[in-house]
């Protein structure tokens, strides 16, 4: 006895068109921020740096268009050759009598040296703060939040904290803006170190959870289906 065939059922036109454009915002919307953001960054650059050049050497001068980006590149070879000029001998004098002026500044003092502790721990190559994510019961029993693991309590702080077992500080960001967030001291046994990256953590934290590491693969596989659809879609209604 022969089963009775199912006939796929046919999408209406204004549900494929609903499918074309999706994928089409799918698509296009990465590349549309991406660009966005990357000439935001090098414009502000130039803005940055274009007062500090003189006129007869920026190319806008001489052209009739401008042209963006060379002011990223100015600032790139200047902060690596002071790099490499702090290196030797001449360089350490130089930021050591800058120091001294900048601390014998009562209000700018306290600045610069609070930047300069938290740059030299987010950009130094052999330190691990900021690069291993924990979860930690906050901000009640039962509910846990995404964290990173900064670094041991020292000085009149590890003294002042309860005795008898071992303190960590972590910093637990805020969604969507993760640039904000609490900074605590915790036990070591009530934190969960888990296995993720700084990066896939933060696309968790600043996409409130829609963007799962695990399920980047299944996301990207989804795409790839909805534009052989889209293909497909096309290839048929051109064969009718």
């Amino acid at each position: 006895m022969n089963e009775p065939r199912v006939v796929p059922q046919q999408k209406s036109a204004g549900a494929r068109l609903s499918n074309y454009f999706l994928t089409g915002v799918i698509l296009v919307g990465p590349l549309a921020v991406t660009v966005y953001i990357t000439w935001w960054f090098i414009d502000t650059v130039d803005h940055w740096v274009r007062p500090l050049v003189p006129a007869n050497l920026w190319p806008d001068t001489y052209l009739p268009f401008h042209v963006p980006g060379l002011g990223v590149i100015i600032a790139a070879v200047a902060l690596t050759s002071l790099g490499f000029l702090t290196a030797n001998l001449v360089g350490h004098t130089l930021v050591r009598l800058s120091e001294r002026l900048l601390d014998s500044m009562p209000v700018v003092r306290g600045i610069y040296k609070s930047m300069k502790q938290i740059f030299e721990t987010v950009f130094s190559q052999s330190g691990t703060s900021f690069r291993r994510v924990c979860l930690v019961e906050y901000p009640g029993r039962g509910m846990w939040s995404l964290a990173f693991i900064s670094s041991s309590p020292e000085g009149s702080v590890k003294a002042h904290l309860p005795q008898g077992q071992e303190y960590i500080s972590v910093f637990i960001p805020c969604t969507p803006n993760p640039t904000t967030g609490f900074y605590i001291y915790i036990p070591v046994r009530d934190i969960i170190e888990i296995p993720m990256t700084p990066d896939d953590a933060f696309k968790l934290i600043m996409s409130a959870g829609l963007i799962q590491p695990e399920v980047q693969a299944q996301a990207g596989a989804q795409i790839a289906l909805v534009r052989s659809r889209g293909a497909t879609m096309s290839d048929s209604g051109g064969a009718d």
